[in-house]
């Protein structure tokens, strides 16, 4: 039996192409207010004679597309049948950490979980996907994932293609490994076989006219370089949190795991003939997964990574073979779509740094982990408090040697520069995933606003499914200043904080009626920003900290003692 892993790129593009083709799928679509999501087990026949273990959402893989209405009160069920824990992620939705779905919102084998929320979200594609932390690539890749619509009114005024399976298409693209008896490698940088909406070379019959396609990429860690055969024009509409301001033409469009794009497909002068999705690997530049070379350098390998025919090569993704319009088509697209005005940088009251950096240096570093601000991920630890209504600016540093797909939960945001460059036309609208090159800073402004003080956090971390479930990833919590020190969990009877205003005179604060032996404090000024952490042993129930070189201000400490948390709001004059 011959290898997969023996054929050049020429065989292996030769054998691909003799493989039946498969009539695309598209997923079943769920509508209204109330949706009931059964994840459960199942097989998937990918290669005629062998069953292959998949996982799914009401179905054997994937799961149905949600079409959801902008204020519409949404009560979904999610039902856990895959006999092992799980979570469930709106990813790109703006709701509360309560409802995100993130690794603290886990089910339980056998248990639902019932999130509840008013959709806030413009008109746009997003999607939901399993988020266990450690868990999350095997959910993902094994099926678990489905497409979000969300519609509204200022999307209905346009004239867009938007009848579902008709000229509105959801297109979920993913790469594979499958071992010796078909069934999915988890992890893996041999995935080798490209497919769309889980079908391997598939074709999808399409109107002669202006027909709509959602993009997910929907993959572990490949980047895709989007394009047309014969470099045929196509036109971006959207990008991750909605449509953009006027379409856009391209040739070439780049999406990362996790990324979303909504483009239009004029086929109008093409009945009776067909045309290839694929992706332009060969134009990828080394350090994006993808490319020749997954590391800037030539000498750095990812151990699987090569030999692989998909890696800096050109492929095919699908084929559209064009038929019949249908009545009333759309042939001509606005010229313009919505308004939506970037937040300005003068709005920011806070700037946050986050660095990328690999957990060991030189030509190996790709094998390894990689951490943001040299932390790994502690399901214990808040990285960050985020005032509520905050307006910041983000300046991310990769200054490792592979790109990473960058992913705050939340919120979207507004792409401000690369390396100090206005980032291309399809990057200019809301965001909540950004690619980030090697030895590439990229800073975006956004702001926090509706959701705050849950008992969970939110997330932020590389897309790439190895890497996160690995330890890249962060938290924050987004805090309502006012009504947390309103609400103070703390009794003054037993716990003393003094003295409480402090002078500048007077920079010792002492806590005393804490019963334990180990204390852990942070101290963090009223715009979220931590100004100084520590841990004490306790003698006769108190203990002291030096506040010495903070500026004058209001500050909330809080304490983590045993099982209890104080917290106080401190002046310092």
């Amino acid at each position: 039996m011959i290898s997969k892993f023996s054929l050049t790129p020429v065989l292996f593009f030769l054998l691909f192409s003799l493989y039946g083709q498969n009539q695309l799928p598209i997923p079943d679509t769920i509508s209204g207010t109330n949706f009931e999501l059964n994840l459960q087990n199942g097989t998937v026949q990918f290669y005629e004679g062998q069953e292959t273990t998949t996982m799914g959402t009401n179905g054997n893989i994937l799961g149905p597309t949600l079409f959801m209405n902008k204020n519409d009160f949404v009560n979904i069920h999610v039902n856990n049948n895959i006999e092992d824990t799980t979570t469930i992620h709106w990813h790109g939705m703006h709701v509360s950490a309560a409802n995100d779905g993130g690794p603290h919102t886990t089910i339980a084998p056998g248990e639902s979980w019932n999130p509840k929320f008013t959709v806030l979200d413009k008109a746009g594609t997003y999607w939901y996907h399993p988020h266990l932390h450690e868990k999350t690539n095997k959910h993902v890749s094994f099926g678990i994932a489905g497409f979000i619509v969300v519609r509204d009114n200022e999307e209905k005024a346009l004239s867009l293609p938007r009848t579902y399976g008709v000229d509105d298409f959801p297109l979920v693209v993913q790469t594979k490994d499958f071992d010796e008896n078909n069934q999915i490698i988890v992890p893996s940088n041999s995935d080798d076989v490209p497919m769309v909406n889980a079908t391997i070379n598939p074709f999808l019959e399409v109107p002669a006219q202006m027909v709509r396609f959602r993009l997910l990429n929907g993959s572990s860690q490949r980047v895709f370089n989007l394009g047309l055969t014969g470099n045929q024009v196509f036109y971006q509409i959207g990008s991750d949190g909605g449509l953009l301001n006027k379409p856009v033409a391209h040739t070439r469009l780049q999406m990362a795991p996790g990324e979303r794009a909504e483009i239009v497909i004029g086929f109008s002068e093409m009945k009776g003939n067909s045309i290839q999705l694929m992706s332009y690997a060969s134009e990828l530049s080394n350090g994006i997964y993808g490319a020749a070379y997954p590391g800037m350098g030539f000498m750095m390998t990812l151990i699987g990574y090569n030999p692989n025919p998909l890696n800096g090569i050109n492929f095919k993704l699908l084929e559209f073979r064009v038929v019949d319009s249908t009545t009333n088509p759309v042939i001509l697209l606005p010229e313009t779509l919505v308004n939506d005005i970037p937040l300005s940088e003068n709005q920011a009251k806070t700037t946050r740094n986050l660095v990328f950096t690999p957990s060991q240096m030189g030509p190996n570093q790709l094998n390894g982990n990689f951490l943001i601000n040299g932390q790994h991920f502690n399901m214990d630890v808040i990285n960050f408090s985020i005032p509520l209504n905050n307006t910041e600016i983000w300046t991310i540093a990769n200054q490792s040697a592979i790109a990473h797909p960058f992913h705050i939960h939340d919120v979207q945001f507004y792409v401000l520069d690369r390396n100090g460059l206005t980032p291309p036309v399809s990057e200019q609208g809301r965001k909540d995933v950004i690619l980030i090159h090697p030895m590439e800073t990229v800073r975006f402004i956004t702001q926090f606003t509706d959701f705050a003080n849950d008992s969970v956090p939110y997330m932020l971390h590389c897309h790439m499914l190895t890497h996160e479930d690995k330890g890249m990833m962060l938290q924050f919590e987004v805090v309502d200043q006012t009504t947390r020190i309103q609400q103070m969990v703390i009794n003054n009877d037993v716990v003393k904080f003094y003295p409480n205003p402090l002078s500048s005179k007077n920079s010792i604060l002492s806590v005393s009626g804490i019963k334990s032996e180990l204390v852990k404090y942070e101290l963090y000024d009223l715009l979220g920003q931590l100004s100084i952490k520590g841990e004490e042993s306790i003698k006769n129930n108190s203990f002291q900290i030096d506040v010495s070189g903070i500026k004058p201000g209001a500050y909330l400490i809080k304490i983590w003692a045993d099982n209890s948390t104080y917290q106080q709001k401190i002046v310092v004059k």
